[in-house]
């Protein structure tokens, strides 16, 4: 009787410790299909939420480059509106017909091209040109970046007599002999020729019946020995005073060539009578300055235009424009 009850002891341990086994096994099973199916469900989350950024994505505006053009254009008034009246001509921009030739940026109408302007020191237009697309630049300051303004801009603007280079003096001087004989040399055949001869249409002479260099109501004899002061920019104004030096010192007159590189103080000195006259303005600009700064000065006569110019700067053709 023990030996059944022994036997029937060790089945039932038997079948107990089968049946732990299996339960066992049953619960690690489940807990491997329960990470399993985490697993999948925290995936299949992930490609929803990239699938979701990706569609938000392709909804919000994709940022492009090269689309502004960005030009810099000369900060004085008068020249300011000359480079935007170009850029008109040549059909990059709209301005406001009204504006005229005191056009600022805030007269641009229409400016299809997305042109970002940058107002720049007329001097520094060279110096700056490797940062930007475009600069529009006065030849004076081109050709001493050594620019040639008819073969190296890519638009350049017509001899407009508005835009003529004159001869400048404080108001009061006009009909004085020292200055008349300045002006007869300066509308001298011998500087129309040098003009001509030199600049290779970068500058224009404009003068209509150019002299000999000297003025028959002028008794030269009584201004043997006297000393003309001039204020001039280096490139081209101080270049063609030099012929003009020459014609004066056949009669025993000292012309002194003051260079000037900026826009401001060769009329200060003019209006105080520190120097005789100026050559290295347009009347646009010299009319501004009297205006704003109230000097005296006026001009006696205009010698030549320097066309303003386009100039490729990261840009080496007008393609970004087109």
């Amino acid at each position: 009787m023990k030996k059944t009850f022994t036997k029937k002891l060790f089945s039932y341990l038997l079948a107990s410790a089968l049946v732990a086994t299996s339960v066992f096994a049953l619960a690690g099973c489940n807990s491997s299909s329960s990470a399993s199916s985490s697993a999948s469900e925290n995936a299949t989350s992930q490609d929803s939420s990239a699938a979701s950024e990706e569609e938000e994505s392709a909804e919000q505006p994709q940022e492009t480059s090269g689309e502004t053009v960005k030009i810099a254009i000369p900060n004085d008034t008068t020249n300011e509106a000359r480079a935007l009246l170009l850029l008109d001509e040549l059909g990059y921009i709209k301005v406001n017909p009204d504006a005229g030739i005191t056009a600022t940026i805030k007269d641009i109408e229409e400016n299809p091209h997305n042109i970002e302007f940058s107002e720049v020191e007329a001097a520094q237009l060279p110096n700056v040109l490797v940062d930007v697309d475009y600069a529009v630049i006065n030849s004076n300051y081109a050709i001493g970046a050594d620019l040639n303004p008819v073969k190296d801009s890519l638009g350049i603007e017509g001899s407009a007599s508005a835009y003529g280079n004159i001869l400048a003096v404080k108001e009061g001087n006009e009909d004085t002999d020292k200055i008349k004989a300045l002006k007869a040399a300066l509308e001298s055949q011998q500087v129309v020729d040098y003009i001509n001869e030199n600049y290779d249409g970068a500058v224009i002479s404009v003068v209509e019946n150019p002299t000999d260099g000297y003025d028959s109501s002028i008794d030269y004899e009584a201004l043997s020995g006297e000393t003309i002061t001039i204020a001039a920019s280096p490139t081209p104004h101080a270049e063609i005073l030099s012929v003009a030096k020459d014609i004066l010192a056949e009669k025993n007159i000292t012309l002194d060539i003051k260079e000037y590189t900026d826009y401001v103080q060769p009329n200060n000195v003019v209006d105080s009578g520190e120097i005789d006259a100026n050559y290295f303005q347009h009347t646009p600009y010299l009319d501004d300055f009297n205006s704003e700064n109230g000097t005296h000065v006026v001009s006696v006569a205009t010698i030549h235009v320097e066309p303003l110019g386009l100039y490729g700067g990261k840009q080496t053709t007008l393609d970004a424009l087109n």
